[in-house]
């Protein structure tokens, strides 16, 4: 009942849409990203990135559109900064006003024909395309940054990279990513664990490949970010 596919127009997001089947809370983990989401019963949301995991309940049948826009790019489409967002969903019309009307008319539009999940994607698509533009596009920082993180560099390495000291790199990720390099770090690095467990590695060498001291180490730092331990998430029908 979840799909996703990249998001042509918007480098780094990916559209994804789903139906709820109605068979409890959902785990959503964190991923340093800001969405732009329509639901079937709550409308436009803006959903910031969070630090630990959020828990999703929907009602069966309700229908979700989103785009998940990549660490660093949300800002530049919202138009504020990623900290006023953290751990939060938020009405778009709260960040847009009268702007977030047009949306609702179009995404609404779009959802009433037969594609559905595809042509309100597309809509979400065009209107962070438009804003991204406007813009001017992301802060090339951001995307420095996050790249970096996400290959396993250390933030003092990143840092040195990018030209700033440790409280200004501190500053520009609260206001692009929500909070500072090293929660983004933890996070991006978790992400990367479960992608090898999820491959058929064993947690053991997820360890070592991911830089844990050990595999108790592993275990608490996915138990921080996604309460719940690595052996939860990856078992068939875990959160």
């Amino acid at each position: 009942m979840y799909r996703e596919w990249r998001a042509a127009g918007v480098p780094g997001a990916v559209a994804w849409t789903s139906v709820a089947r109605g068979d409890g809370p959902v785990r959503v983990l964190p991923d340093g990203c800001l969405d732009l989401l329509w639901s079937s019963r709550r409308g436009l949301l803006v959903a910031g990135p969070d630090r630990t995991a959020q828990v999703s309940l929907s009602v069966p049948g309700e229908r979700w559109i989103g785009l998940r826009l990549p660490p660093g790019v949300g800002p530049a489409v919202f138009g504020v900064p990623a900290e006023e967002l953290c751990d939060s969903r938020v009405p778009l019309a709260d960040l847009w006003a009268g702007a977030a009307a047009e949306v609702v008319e179009r995404v609404g539009a779009a959802v009433d024909t037969t594609g559905w999940p595809t042509a309100g994607a597309a809509v979400l698509t065009d209107v962070a395309r438009d804003r991204l533009r406007a813009a001017g596009g992301p802060d090339p920082l951001g995307v420095r940054v996050a790249t970096r993180l996400a290959a396993g560099a250390a933030v003092a390495a990143t840092a040195a990279e990018v030209g700033l000291g440790a409280r200004a790199l501190h500053r520009r990720s609260r206001a692009l990513f929500g909070y500072g390099p090293k929660t983004l770090a933890r996070i991006l690095r978790m992400r990367r664990a479960l992608d090898l467990a999820r491959a058929g590695v064993p947690l053991v060498e997820v360890a070592v490949r991911g830089g844990y001291a050990d595999q108790a180490h592993l275990t608490r730092e996915v138990r921080a970010l996604a309460g719940a331990p690595p052996t939860r998430l990856l078992a068939p029908g875990g959160d």
